[in-house]
């Protein structure tokens, strides 16, 4: 079985999709595949579906889901399966869990990868983040679960999956900065702020990555322009890192430059206290 929940969930068997039509079948496929080999309780399952107060049926429809989810199962791995629906999708006491491999879902490479680029990244070796961190977004087809009405609990999944990426890229292009590829990134991180228009990392990378090109003029009006959206829609001034690197712009701060960037930080943290 290949499941996949980073963009529109996916989850296939012998090439065959075993995603329901309707939907609270698919949010509970959602919730078990973000978890293998785990039980997942029949409350939380409960909760997910119908908030904090179910309809008296609640567990005889969630039953009726889980048997219509077994013969999809069942059907795509076909009578000469060494192993039937019951056994990948097992019942356990107080709960159901997917019996297959953390491999199987998207999200545990995913993951894996960036755990990867992360050490990279803090070892100073600049290449095989961007590399393992660039592996880890290609897994990406759009937003998470992007076709899943979430419940209570999805949402908090979804939410950690949108933020965990968010620092992937990110940290992606603080390596590709540390490799001097600051030309190149200019117009994604012009994508960025436009997208995040609060988020001061990619401010300070678009500040950083425009500076770098011989584009001060540019790196200045990116500061300009955020720290008067902060003051006029949240009424906060920018942080004082932000400040920080404003005036390394004006004064031609050496530490802006490649090579005097400190290897294991972010370019956010250039300038903090």
């Amino acid at each position: 079985m290949e499941i996949r929940v980073l963009g529109p969930l996916c989850a296939e068997v012998n090439g065959d999709s075993i995603v329901p039509t309707a939907g609270k079948p698919r949010q509970i496929l959602a919730l078990l595949a973000l978890y293998p080999g785990r039980v997942v309780p029949v409350q939380t399952l409960l909760e997910e579906l119908w908030g904090t107060r179910p309809p008296q049926s609640a567990l005889t429809t969630l039953q009726t889901y889980i048997l219509q989810l077994r013969r999809r199962l069942g059907t795509a791995m076909g009578p000469g399966s060494p192993a039937g629906a019951k056994d990948v999708l097992v019942t356990r006491h107080g709960g159901y869990l997917l019996q297959i491999p953390e491999g199987s879902v998207d999200v545990h490479p995913y993951e894996r990868s960036v755990t990867e680029g992360r050490a990279a990244f803090e070892s100073g070796d600049n290449g095989t983040a961007a590399d393992r961190y660039r592996q880890a977004l290609d897994l990406w087809d759009g937003p998470a679960l992007v076709d899943i009405r979430l419940g209570p609990i999805l949402e908090i999944e979804v939410t950690r999956l949108e933020e965990s990426r968010l620092v992937a890229v990110e940290r992606r292009i603080d390596a590709d900065l540390q490799l001097g590829r600051h030309g190149e990134l200019v117009a994604e991180l012009s994508e960025l702020t436009a997208r995040h228009p609060h988020h001061e990392g990619f401010h300070s990378q678009a500040i950083v990555a425009l500076y770098r090109s011989g584009r001060q003029g540019s790196a200045l009006e990116i500061y300009r322009k955020l720290r008067v959206r902060l003051i006029e829609e949240l009424g906060v001034e920018p942080s004082t890192r932000l400040q920080r690197l404003h005036q390394a712009v004006l004064t031609v701060d050496p530490l802006l430059e490649v090579a005097a960037g400190p290897k294991r930080t972010s370019t956010f943290d250039l300038f903090a206290a």
